[in-house]
């Protein structure tokens, strides 16, 4: 018999189903050693559970009920994925406190105020035995909390030392329109259907006659009209793959207003035409991509060089108590009130029935 209650945790309401027994629980136990950092049980599930019900929550709709015991990788369960994950981040915000001072991070007083508000509220939202499933001691709490919000602290002063020029040529993106005749159809039922060959060759020979047009100056969006067809627009550079990788690598080619010949792919027949050379919102959308992954960059390399000259340890026989499968956890909002802000448990909902 499932058993199930509704905890508030974070920004949201929690579902918690016991499936099997979860046998001795002491949250003093260390999980993991980093350094001098000595992490408990406590906060490690804590944080465990928080990260479990994010993936239950939207992906168990696409991975099944077994989401945990599929494979993530070759020779992995999503199970054994996700907690490698979450090892990882605790070890990494360990390594951000121990390094805090590195980079003058300290939280201010009303930072820790913040946080002790919302250990605060979850505990009082929350009772004994729903908190105990994942660890919502109120002190656990304010320390997960505490750890995320340094870290988050020292990523941004790390991040602020990458390098933020990005010139307009590394960055640049062009501009294409394109029209596909598409190998498939729509039947009167809904359904999708593949073209006989013979309506492939129909596509591909129209797909020709426009390329044709376009080439001698007509305007791509009125002829695909003709055919009862719409143009798309796509910005590019000479690694992207979408609408289609060749495709792409034609239009690489072309220079402002020249048009591709028709291209045959799997999904269909592409005729592409340059627009433009220089896509100015796209190109700084690019730099800031190109900003972001080196911020990102430079943080995984910090963190890795500091993994490096520390002595870790997994407690395996403590760290092998947090069983997703033991313990399901999802988010749930309220529903009966989508615009309010209040959330409550299953007694609250219940009580104001009455």
């Amino acid at each position: 018999m499932k058993k199930k209650a509704l905890i508030l945790f974070m920004t949201g309401m929690l579902a918690t189903t016991s499936l099997t027994g979860c046998g001795s629980w002491n949250g003093d136990d260390v999980a993991l050693t980093v350094g001098k950092e000595e992490i408990s049980a406590d906060v490690a599930n804590f944080y465990a559970r928080y990260t479990q019900a994010t993936y239950e929550t939207y992906y168990s709709a696409y991975l099944g009920e077994d989401m945990w015991n599929s494979e993530a990788e070759k020779g992995k369960t999503y199970e054994e994925s996700v907690k490698d994950s979450v090892a990882g981040e605790l070890e990494a915000m360990a390594l951000c406190d121990a390094h805090k001072k590195d980079y003058d991070v300290a939280l201010t007083d009303e930072e820790k105020a913040s946080i002790k508000k919302a250990a605060k509220s979850f505990s009082e939202d929350n009772g004994l035995e729903q908190k105990e499933k994942v660890s919502g001691q109120e002190k656990t709490v304010e320390k997960v909390f505490t750890m995320m919000l340094v870290s988050s602290k020292v990523r941004t002063a790390i991040e602020a030392g990458a390098d933020t020029e990005v010139s307009d040529e590394e960055a640049a993106q062009k501009k294409m329109q394109y029209v596909l005749f598409s190998n498939t159809k729509t039947t009167e039922e809904g359904e999708t259907q593949e073209l006989t060959e013979d309506e492939k060759k129909e596509a591909k020979a129209n797909a020709e006659k426009l390329a044709e047009a376009a080439k001698n100056g007509g305007d791509l969006t009125a002829l695909a009209a003709e055919y009862s067809l719409e143009t798309s627009e796509a910005s590019f550079d000479s690694e992207s793959e979408t609408p289609d990788a060749d495709l792409v690598k034609a239009a690489d080619q072309l220079g402002e207003n020249e048009v591709t010949d028709v291209i045959e792919t799997s999904a269909g027949y592409y005729v592409g035409k340059v627009v433009s050379l220089m896509d100015a919102d796209a190109t700084a959308s690019k730099k800031e991509e190109i900003v972001n992954e080196r911020k990102a960059e430079l943080y995984n390399k910090t963190v890795e060089e500091w993994k490096e000259d520390t002595e870790i340890k997994v407690h395996k026989n403590v760290w092998k108590k947090i069983d997703f499968n033991d313990l399901s956890v999802i988010m749930k909002q309220e529903v009966t009130q989508p615009y309010s802000n209040e959330l409550q448990t299953d007694d609250q909902a219940e009580a104001q029935g009455q």
